[in-house]
């Protein structure tokens, strides 16, 4: 019930949004990032003697407008669930997260572009556990609007004994067994791109490379954008 309502219920908010925007393009966005990120994880803490459950609820990009790039790493749109604080949850559990950043890249390109995801990487420190995943945007990425593109899927890596696993449906399975020193690699997706990607200023391609969202490489291949040896735009 709770995979039912957190992801098809933003489907078919994202369907309301993608017909909406033809109507009224200055009123309304491309595609926000359109999952809740349901990450569980129970095991049992040999340490503290108990099992446990816990549950990650992911963020990710929400889509650009007409005048505003989307907002980066916003919460679930329809459940308006946030992202538990990383400190709490590694005092409550054998867990550490080896990496907790934005999601560089993700966002869809657009004149304005959409928000960037969330990146990060869990690993189990005690124990063994078992880790479920209800994510949806796994094969396609949020929809662009008016010429925008879209943003980067949903990702989801498990390393267990040395081997990468990714799960047949790349973004949901569940009961997967874990133990200590196996790791799980989550990329939620970056909203949608609003208006064609070579409208977009070429001061604000400039400065999300140098602030590390977006690579040179990606801004020429993505936004059209060749930067000269003065790290400036070159059209």
């Amino acid at each position: 019930v709770s995979g039912c309502a957190a992801e098809v219920s933003q489907r078919i908010a994202e369907a309301v949004f993608a017909a909406m925007v033809q109507a009224l393009p200055d009123k309304v966005t491309a595609a926000p990032a359109g999952s809740s990120g349901n990450f569980a994880l129970g095991g049992n803490d040999p340490v503290r003697g108990r099992d446990y459950v816990m549950y990650q609820i992911s963020g990710g990009g929400y889509g650009g407008n007409a005048d505003h790039d989307g907002l980066t790493n916003g919460c679930s749109t329809i459940g308006i669930s946030k992202s538990p604080p990383v400190e709490i949850m590694e005092q409550a559990f054998p867990v550490l997260y080896r990496h907790y950043a934005l999601r560089e890249g993700s966002g869809g390109a657009g004149k304005h572009r959409g928000g960037f995801g969330l990146a990060y990487e869990v690993e189990i420190l005690r124990g063994d556990a078992r880790a479920s995943f209800v994510m949806d945007h796994g094969r396609f990425g949020p929809q662009g609007a008016l010429g925008g593109k879209d943003g980067a899927v949903n990702t989801v890596t498990v390393f267990r004994d040395g081997k990468e696993h990714v799960p047949p449906h790349l973004s949901k399975e569940q009961d997967i067994a874990l133990k200590a020193g196996d790791r799980v690699r989550v990329g939620t997706p970056g909203g949608g791109g609003y208006g064609d990607p070579l409208a977009r200023d070429p001061e604000l391609v400039l400065r999300d490379v140098r602030l590390g969202y977006y690579t040179a490489e990606q801004a020429k291949d993505m936004f059209g954008a060749v930067l000269d040896d003065q790290s400036k735009p070159n059209w």
